[in-house]
Parts: structure tokens; sequence; C-alpha cells
């Protein structure tokens, strides 16, 4: 078993294009969740409509790269407002009702066949990704043992990541953001204080599902092309594990916390499999194993809340609202 490769793929997961996505849409429940109490359970589907927004409008009416980040960004706050209008007065438990049977009716109908000359049905949209690489201003040539598209992407991907950083520490650092923590404390008193609660409630949910919009566009480009099989329910509750790795109401946590989750999965698949290709392990197949690093991951989630409930970089004082 070759431990030299199976760290150094762990590794190289550190500033993947995905684990980029995952904290971007992390930093998003951070925002719902995190800092405002919104239990959103349906960032997957933020996710779908950032990457389908900009997918269809790229293949079918042909706009120019930012036209379809533009479109992309209004489909995901027109998302938020759906989901936002009907629940944000209610209790916090009807948002995540809402949520997640909103994320699995977006992925339901890009799967509809009547759809399929718009979004693909089950098979997805591919090739729309050529105008975000004609911007690639790196020549060809090998770039830290990446081709200029694969570094290209990774730079544009951290880089968000960075500026989507320092834009929610600016904003949790205003008077907005004090008022967004008071919600998330006790909405009853800030209401007493002539704040518009559902107001700012709503603000959020939108912010964050932006995020969770530039994740979805982050996550598809790489591969060239979006597939509703990567938006299922699952996809949220994986950021959710980032969101408590890092902390759950910090700006960096689900930055760290989306890294380790997948420096993770990568050293344990890599050391299943090498188990089984060298014999030592002979009850399982390369299949099994892939499932059963998930449920590594939940064993040591499960020990993270035990032993440390507030993630790596958070603060227990956070989590008097839980």
């Amino acid at each position: 078993m070759d431990f030299g490769f199976i760290f150094a793929s762990a590794a190289g997961e550190i500033f993947s294009p995905t684990t980029a996505a995952y904290a971007l849409a992390a930093l998003g429940l951070a925002v719902h969740f995190g800092y405002s109490g919104l239990l959103n359970f349906g960032q997957a589907g933020f996710m779908a409509v950032g990457a389908y927004g900009f997918a269809i409008s790229t293949l079918t009416f042909g706009v120019p790269f930012f036209l379809g980040l533009l479109i992309a960004i209004t489909a995901s706050a027109i998302f938020a407002l759906l989901l936002g209008i009907p629940t944000l007065r209610l209790r916090a438990d009807y948002l995540a009702i809402v949520t997640i049977a909103a994320a699995e009716i977006v992925r339901y109908i890009v799967t509809t066949n009547q759809l399929t000359s718009v979004t693909g049905s089950a098979n997805g949209l591919a090739a729309f990704e050529g105008g975000f690489y004609a911007m690639n201003p790196f020549p060809e040539g090998s770039y830290f043992g990446m081709n200029n598209r694969d570094f290209f992407i990774r730079v544009i991907g951290w880089g968000l990541v960075v500026v989507c950083c320092t834009l929610v520490w600016l904003l949790m650092r205003s008077p907005w953001g004090r008022v967004l923590k008071g919600i998330r404390e006790d909405e009853n008193a800030v209401r007493s204080l002539g704040k518009n609660v559902y107001a700012y409630k709503m603000q959020a949910l939108v912010i964050g599902g932006v995020l969770g919009a530039l994740a979805g566009m982050v996550f598809t480009l790489p591969r060239g092309a979006v597939q509703p099989a990567n938006y299922g329910t699952e996809l949220t509750f994986f950021l959710y594990t980032c969101l408590l790795l890092g902390g759950l109401a910090t700006v960096l946590g689900p930055v760290i916390g989306a890294m380790i989750f997948w420096v993770v999965l990568s050293l344990t698949q890599g050391i299943l499999y090498g188990l089984i290709e060298s014999g030592t392990i002979t009850w399982l197949n390369t299949v099994q194993a892939g499932q059963l690093r998930y449920i590594l991951v939940g064993v040591a989630l499960m020990l993270l809340m035990i032993f440390r409930p507030q993630g790596v970089f958070g603060n227990k004082k956070e989590l008097a609202f839980a």
C-alpha cells in the first residue's frame, strides 16, 4: 500500500475546487443557522439553482459569463424569497420543512422529461464552461503540478472564498450583524426594540442563498457538467458536517471544516481501498468501502459533538441559542 500516494491525494483535497465549493455553501449555512438561527435544510437546492441558472442561461440563451453569473445569483435570491415569505413569520421548524422539501422539488423539476431540452433531465447539462475558461489568463503549462485550467479554477474558487469570508466577517461586525445575532438569541427582545425581525431574517436568507448559488457554480465548473444526482438531500447534511466541524457562528470555521471533511474522506477512502487491494481486508469490496467512509465520518462527528460541540474554532458561548 502506497501511503505516500494516499497522503498526497488527501492533502490535495485541501485546496481542491470541490472543497472551495463546500466552504462557500457551508459559509452560507453559517449565515443562516450559525448567525441567524434559521434552520435551512435545503442548501443543496440553492446550489442547484445557481448551477442550473448559470448552465441554462449559457446553453439555452447564449449569454456571456458575467450575465449568466448575475442570472444565477438573481435566481437564488428569488428562490430565497419564495421560501422565506410564507415561513419566516412562523417557527423555525417550518423553514426547515419547507427548505428540505423545496430542494427536492428543484431536483425533481430538473429531471422532468418534458424539460429535457432545457435541463437535460437525469443526464444533466454539459459544455457550458467555455466562457469561464476563455477568461483564463494563465498560459498552457504546469502550475504546482496542475494544468492551467485546474490552476485557474482553484484561483477563482478560493479567491471567491476569501472575498465572501471577508464580506461576511464585515457584515457580522456591523450593526446589521449584531441585530442578526440578537435575533438568533431572542427575536422577541429584538422586536421589542423596534427592529423588523422579518426583514432581517429575509436578508440573511437571501445572502446565505446567494453564497450557496456561488458554491453551486464553483462545484460544477471543474466538472463541465451539472447533474441533478449531485444535489440530493445528503449534500446539505455534508455541508452541516463541515459547519459543525469548524464551528457554527464563525467565519473561518466552515472553511476549515470543509478542508477537514474532504481530507478525512479522501484519507479513509485511500486507506480502505489500499487494504482491500492488498488483501488485508477480504470482507469488503470497494463499493462497501465507499459507504463505510461516510460511517466513519459520522462517528467522528458524533465524537466531536460530545467532546467539542462548539467545533474546532467555535466558542461555547455561541451554543447558547441551540
